[in-house]
């Protein structure tokens, strides 16, 4: 037995060094942000778990890059991950690729990449980002969001937000506005994800795709994290 494991163990790891130098620059990226969301979670005073739970979707950023220093020039590439079933209460589904541009991370210095974080509270604001690009501020409102895992949710200011936005960068954690930064679905990075063109939208209603590899450590650490949508149950009380 201790033979056959030993060899299983080897197997395991030789397919993930095959998987890692097959899987193209997106496939990775996809990976990195499963990883970012898994570091967050662990961290106690991070997101808060009450707005987890009512998140409906949730946007990973690894490594937002400032192109020029003090002209709002920030561009970062990531992935969304939403809820599925009726009215999106079910598990977390398949991520799609998505892309921020513009706007400005305000504490940014120089060249140096800050992780992003945000989540999606809401069916309007979840529409919105899945029908095309969107401005936030404009077309959907958002707000840097609270943090510490037993802070208050109940602000009218994180309950009228559409979007709550955190940032990592240099081992801090905290929320972040992001006004006048836009976000779009990324579908030409999807494609080479999922080896087909395809829509976000299809993506995250799960037509056409399912769960791969790259996407599994994102989906599971958001599964663990917050099994349930806690929204209608905080609302009948």
């Amino acid at each position: 037995m201790k033979k056959y494991l030993a060899a299983a163990g080897c197997l395991a790891l030789v397919a993930g060094v095959v998987y890692a130098k097959k899987a193209n620059k997106e496939q990775k990226r996809l990976a990195e942000c499963g990883i970012v969301m898994q570091e967050v979670l662990n961290v106690p005073e991070n997101i808060p778990q009450e707005l987890l739970e009512k998140a409906e979707c949730v946007i990973v950023f690894p490594s937002v890059k400032k192109l020029a220093l003090g002209i709002g020039a920030d561009y970062g590439r990531g992935a969304m991950v939403c809820r599925t079933g009726e009215k999106f209460r079910g598990p977390w589904g398949t991520p799609a690729m998505y892309a921020l541009e513009g706007g400005s991370v305000g504490f940014q210095i120089g060249g140096e990449a800050t992780d992003l974080i945000l989540l999606v509270m809401n069916d309007r604001g979840m529409e919105s980002i899945l029908s095309s690009k969107v401005k936030l501020g404009a077309d959907a409102s958002i707000a840097g969001g609270p943090k510490g895992r037993t802070a208050s949710a109940d602000t009218d200011a994180w309950m009228r937000a559409e979007i709550l936005s955190y940032s990592r960068s240099r081992g801090l954690f905290a929320g972040i506005s992001l006004e006048g930064s836009t976000i779009r679905p990324d579908d030409e990075a999807s494609a080479d994800v999922y080896g087909h063109a395809i829509k976000a939208k299809d993506i995250v209603r799960g037509n056409g795709t399912h769960i791969t590899l790259p996407g599994r450590g994102l989906v599971d650490a958001l599964q663990k994290g917050a099994p349930q949508n806690e929204s209608e149950k905080s609302a009948s009380r």
